[in-house]
């Protein structure tokens, strides 16, 4: 995919396109959290949730939606500086980790699982 982009001569190429998925679990692409953000003018970065549930699955990108909605309320075109590889790479990286959000980002255990 990184060599699609410099070949379409896109400005970065390690940067996700408006078409790779922030959110891994429901496959919500920037494109869509761009408008959702533009049409709803969310108050909170929990709000976009509400947009294809993003952020509600494994919580991994829970921290790049607030960037996100930050970037978006700073009046800037919201956006992700890294490569969707290595996005995808450390999102693999958390799952194997068993981490969970919300649980203090400790390992899972027994008693985070109940």
């Amino acid at each position: 995919m990184l060599f699609r982009r410099v070949r379409e001569g896109m400005a970065d190429p390690l940067s996700m396109n408006p078409d790779d998925d922030v959110c891994l679990c429901f496959h919500v692409p920037l494109r869509k959290l761009r408008a959702f953000m533009a049409r709803e003018k969310p108050v909170v970065a929990s709000q976009l949730s509400e947009c294809l549930g993003a952020g509600t699955g494994c919580q991994w990108c829970v921290p790049f939606l607030c960037r996100l909605h930050a970037q978006h309320l700073a009046g800037e075109l919201p956006d992700l500086p890294m490569s969707p590889e290595e996005y995808s790479q450390r999102r693999a990286r958390y799952r194997a980790a068993g981490r969970v959000r919300g649980e203090g980002d400790l390992p899972r255990t027994e008693e985070t699982d109940s």
